[in-house]
């Protein structure tokens, strides 16, 4: 009796194991996990300058989330700021069978060869944030109006001080930082009483800004406003400033709109910044390559507005976060 009993038992047993494998392999069947499941996801690279800024993080935060909810691939490099490595990055995506390449260049002159090999390649490049020399090799060009944030910051200035002495934090390989120093400068030159006394490069990053500052401090004794290209730029000059005993003393200006130096202004240690977007920068670069895929796109230059962020309009309850 105890063997009939064990004979059934086992009998069901391997009747509800044939069950579920035979579930098992018609849910295989359904989904098919080779490699072809990936063929209709494209794939698209995406070369910053730098990610050493959070600016850039959110451009490619906003780039990412679009690209994937088509169901794609968005692959990302980091430079680091050379220029050599981003041309080897460039050359490795394209070589990766990517079928657009968002740019951010780290030198708006030296990238001509990356931009030739893309032409070559037959891959449109989308180029974010800062423009490069040959436009023409570029299928479309996404920039916030760098030219008119210099000009915001003079205007500014000029309304708030009678006069002054100032000194530049520039990044000349980037033709965005270019754009906005000579907007700053072709405002400011028209009001007599304020002197530009010198300019220092700081590719835009903090941890250069800072010594580059120390340095004017110790030619300058006389220095009382910073214009700089970028914000991580006006942290740099605010930290030396700090350590000189002269942040009270010092109005400084830079570009972008990040939420830490929206929280410097709102205490008082930093005079203004225009801000850009990272967030639309971002997203309209997306849609602009499945736009340029499906042969739908017209626009090759998309210029966006700044907006100058003073204590005056800037609350507690906005400091979180970018605009857009």
């Amino acid at each position: 009796m105890k063997t009939k009993h064990y004979r059934l038992l086992t009998g069901a047993l391997l009747l509800l194991c044939g069950l579920f494998f035979a579930w098992k392999l018609d849910q295989a069947v359904q989904t098919d996990y080779s490699i072809r499941q990936n063929e209709h996801r494209r794939k698209f690279g995406a070369v910053y300058m730098t990610l050493n800024n959070p600016f850039y993080e959110v451009v490619d935060e906003e780039i990412r989330a679009n690209v994937e909810n088509h169901g794609d691939i968005l692959l990302s490099r980091d430079p680091a700021l050379s220029v050599e490595r981003q041309l080897e990055e460039i050359k490795e995506l394209l070589d990766n069978g990517v079928e657009i390449l968002f740019l951010n260049a780290v030198d708006w002159k030296k990238i001509g060869p990356a931009l030739a090999m893309a032409k070559q390649a037959n891959v449109p490049v989308i180029v974010i944030d800062t423009n490069v020399e040959d436009e023409g090799l570029v299928a479309c060009t996404i920039v916030s109006d760098n030219y008119m944030a210099g000009v915001e910051c003079a205007e500014h200035l000029a309304t708030h001080a009678v006069g002054g002495n100032i000194v530049l934090l520039k990044h000349s390989q980037a033709k965005s930082a270019v754009d906005r120093i000579q907007g700053f400068q072709d405002t400011i030159a028209q009001y007599p009483t304020f002197h530009i006394l010198a300019s220092a490069e700081c590719k835009g990053q903090l941890e250069l800004a800072m010594p580059a500052m120390e340095e004017l401090l110790h030619r300058y004794a006389d220095v009382n406003i910073v214009m700089a290209l970028n914000d991580p730029a006006a942290m740099g000059a605010m930290a030396a400033l700090k350590n000189a005993g002269k942040l009270q003393d010092v109005m400084v200006y830079g570009v972008d709109g990040a939420p830490e130096t929206k929280d410097m202004i709102l205490q008082g240690h930093m005079t203004a910044t225009a801000a850009q977007s990272p967030r639309l920068i971002g997203r309209i670069a997306a849609d602009k390559a499945y736009e340029i895929l499906s042969g739908t796109n017209q626009e090759r230059m998309i210029k966006l507005p700044t907006r100058l962020l003073t204590r005056d309009n800037i609350s507690r309850e906005n400091v979180e976060g970018w605009d857009g």
